[in-house]
């Protein structure tokens, strides 16, 4: 049970009232949420809630209202060992000032992971209540059966003991995890009935309580790099039937037991992001640039079902949700003067400012979004607009698609101006759009000539639309039906070409479109949902936002109130058959498959499209493959001091934003002082922990083993670019060093057991049960 403390200025009279609740007990790193409720303001309130610790004080929510309201705020715990922090709440009004500050305990969990065939050592125990008389018991504790692992007794261990009130024993098993996924252990431990004495003591059975069980989850992971490849299809019968076929191969070194295939249909192509709206990408949101492209694809999906009549209560309350802790965490990474940055300090950054204030002006149709802020960044890239009409660049260019043959300066202006035009701001445009006109002789980098087609389609200047939207058609790329666009010809960025093909979508689709650009459009479409990955995103945050404002675009010109469809799934050894309607079109449909590999067979009919994607996922022995990126590892005894050296050798000047991703060996977790130094370290912008991996954007991380493990299997360290993921390089690192360490885990229940410490013995996986009689 969650114990939750509360801030109140409550008035008796008529006068204004607030309650905020929040935890009493945060997990460090992770997502925590508070509930804030103003009722009866006498005028306009502002209510901040402020996060304080010794280092710094942290904005989690502002909200000026003159009317009542509840809302609940999602935030990231800070990354802290153990520590007591405040929760500070002001509301402020002309009349009217209160402020309350509660303390509230801020503490890591313990990682309780562990890569299959892996022999962790546990050492669950007892806590018992004190009691004056010593009350003989005579007891037997035993593991419960399972198929998912073997727990072996260890010679020499008594497994039915005597025992008085306040006393402990160690009873000890080996275990080896057979099976992958959660892996509950249970133990139970019983007073029986004795003719042998304890102590020369009669040995007592009481009549309730006599037995207890508790039960605790391990996480059982494959060993080796996680590899999924998805096929998507976007079937539109119209009446006659139609087919597709995909074959999947593993590989011969896949890892055994790892590999799992599901079919998942929709009858809608937004569908598969509005299941997964807090993550359509499994990649760290850790800078204001990213926290971004959790709050802009909810905003297109808001529009989309808004102007299809599809929208429901239940739906718009996740997705408010979301927009309103996703808009009270981009607030820390505001600067005074109405600017952006990438990390919350330094100067402004001009392009993620414009990101910034295009999706907070569409997202006021669903939440509350100060006015004064917006008006402040607008105010702040008008003084960034230099003499000859296009902007400035303050701060750094993590997303190197936007460089290229034209100039930094073109592809900024053309992002900023787009961004006045979807506000309908007409101010300063006519300059910027003649700063942009000046550099059409030169239409060599594809992404600014397809960014710059967009913004002249807004701007309505329909004759450099027709002229860069006919230079597009003369480079695209044709394969069968589909119809997308590279860089280059020799590009391999999935993420530079989906950007660069929503871009001509938009374009295309902006200006009251005919049925030719429709069908035109749908070429660019079925590729689009080609690249989706297995959550509903793309490859990283860029891609993913425009791609879905494209694919919001897209599907509310072509909506349909009317059709149905039906999807057989033909397996090697198996068939599935889904079902779509009108009533259930955003109803996410998935069935696992039980051939893993094969080939497969679709067919749709009827009148409506569908949408169907097969996915399958893997592990496979961590590849040494060649890459632009490189990091090299060194480990050293039980305090495992990892030196990670990473380099690049590519073509560009610089890498965009780089991702090093840690993954912690099973028992072990990052030395919280290496961490905070980690943090001050040259050229590292963010120390994120998730869960049992640590992500450093861009140097030596110490890590402290927790939880001593026997037949260590080596874990994965990955660097890569997030804007192009493709160029990244997976290592292996362990501790061969390893033969001896006494550690401790906490596994707290809610049951009289719990898990206190651990220990570890040579080839052994030694799992500890203390038992003690209250």
């Amino acid at each position: 049970m969650d114990i939750v403390l509360h801030l109140a200025g409550i008035s008796l009279g008529a006068g204004p009232g607030y309650l905020v609740a929040i935890p009493a007990v945060i997990e460090a790193g992770a997502e925590a949420k508070f509930c804030a409720t103003l009722r009866q303001p006498s005028g306009t309130l502002v209510m901040t809630v402020t996060l304080m610790s010794r280092e710094k004080n942290t904005t989690l929510f502002t909200h000026t209202s003159n009317e009542a309201f509840q809302t609940c705020v999602q935030f990231e715990a800070p990354l802290v060992r153990k520590e007591v922090q405040h929760f500070q709440v002001e509301v402020r009004g002309d009349t009217f000032y209160s402020k309350q500050v509660r303390k509230v305990m801020i503490q890591a969990s313990d990682p309780v992971t562990f890569i299959q065939t892996d022999k962790p050592i546990y050492l669950p125990g007892q806590k018992g209540n004190n009691v004056l008389l010593c009350y003989i018991r005579h007891v037997t504790v035993t593991p419960g059966p399972s198929s998912d692992y073997t727990l072996t007794p260890l010679s020499g261990d008594l497994y039915t003991s005597c025992l008085c009130a306040n006393e402990r024993k160690t009873l000890r098993w080996t275990m080896i995890p057979t099976a992958l996924g959660a892996v509950n252990v249970t133990v139970s431990a019983e007073a029986v009935a004795s003719h042998v004495s304890c102590d020369n003591e009669v040995v007592s059975v009481p009549d309730r309580g006599r037995i207890d069980v508790v039960t605790k989850s391990l996480i059982v992971k494959a060993e080796g790099s996680e590899t999924t490849k998805t096929y998507n299809w976007l079937l539109c019968p119209k009446g006659s039937p139609l087919t597709e076929e995909a074959e999947i191969h593993l590989p011969e070194n896949v890892i055994e037991g790892s590999a799992r295939t599901s079919v998942s249909v929709l009858g809608d192509i937004l569908g598969r992001a509005l299941k997964n709206l807090d993550g359509l990408l499994q990649m760290p949101y850790g800078c204001g640039e990213q926290n971004m492209a959790l709050l802009a694809p909810n905003i297109y999906i808001l529009h989309y079902l808004k102007g299809t009549q599809q929208l429901t209560a239940a739906i718009m309350e996740k997705a408010t949700n979301f927009l309103t802790s996703g808009y009270q965490r981009q607030l820390n990474y505001k600067s005074a003067d109405g600017a952006y940055t990438t990390f919350g300090t330094g100067p402004g950054n001009t392009w993620l400012t414009a990101f910034v204030v295009r999706s907070f002006a569409k997202a006021q149709s669903f939440i509350f979004i100060d006015p004064r802020k917006i008006e402040e960044s607008k105010t702040w890239l008008q003084h960034k607009q230099q003499e000859n009409g296009c902007f400035e660049k303050s701060g750094k260019l993590f997303n190197n698609g936007m460089k290229g043959g034209v100039s930094d300066e073109v592809t900024l202006s053309a992002y900023v101006t787009a961004a006045f035009l979807e506000m309908n701001t007409s101010q300063h445009v006519s300059r910027s759009l003649a700063c942009l006109k000046e550099s059409l002789s030169d239409l060599s980098n594809t992404y600014t000539t397809a960014l710059l087609a967009y913004v002249f389609t807004l701007a309505g200047d329909v004759e450099t639309r027709a002229h860069l939207l006919q230079h597009l058609d003369t480079v695209a790329v044709r394969e069968g039906g589909f119809l997308y666009w590279s860089q280059t010809a020799a590009e391999t960025s999935a993420s530079l070409s989906v950007e660069i093909s929503s871009y001509v979508l938009l374009a295309k689709l902006s200006a009251s479109p005919t049925a030719e650009d429709l069908g035109y459009a749908s070429g660019i479409i079925r590729w689009l949902t080609g690249q989706q990955n297995y959550y509903g995103g793309f490859s990283s945050t860029q891609d993913t936002v425009v791609a879905l404002q494209a694919l919001a675009l897209y599907s509310t010109l072509v909506f349909s109130a009317e059709g149905w469809s039906t999807v057989t799934v033909q397996a090697p050894s198996s068939q599935l058959t889904f079902d779509v309607n009108q009533g259930n079109k955003l109803l996410y449909q998935e069935e696992a498959l039980q051939d893993v590999s094969g080939k497969y067979r679709l067919e749709v009919k009827g009148t409506a499209c569908a949408s169907v994607q097969i996915s399958a996922t893997y592990n496979i022995p961590t590849p040494a493959d060649v890459t632009t990126l490189s990091v090299r590892q060194v480990c050293t005894q039980v305090s495992i001091i990892t030196l990670f050296k990473h380099r690049y050798s590519g073509k560009e000047e610089t890498t965009n934003m780089v991702i090093l991703d840690i993954k912690m060996l099973s028992g072990f977790s990052p030395d919280p002082e290496s961490l905070k130094s980690l943090k001050r370290g040259l050229l590292v912008s963010r120390v994120e922990q998730k869960e049992d991996h640590v992500l450093v954007y861009l140097e030596s991380l110490e890590i402290i083993q927790e939880l001593p493990v026997d037949n260590l299997k080596p874990a994965v360290v990955k660097i890569y670019d997030y804007y192009q993921p493709g160029p990244s390089l997976t290592k292996l690192y362990s501790n061969s060093t390893l033969t001896h360490f006494r550690g401790s885990i906490r596994l707290n229940s809610s049951y009289k057991l719990m898990f206190p410490s651990v220990t570890q013995r040579n080839d052994t996986f030694m799992f500890f049960y203390h038992v003690s009689v209250r």
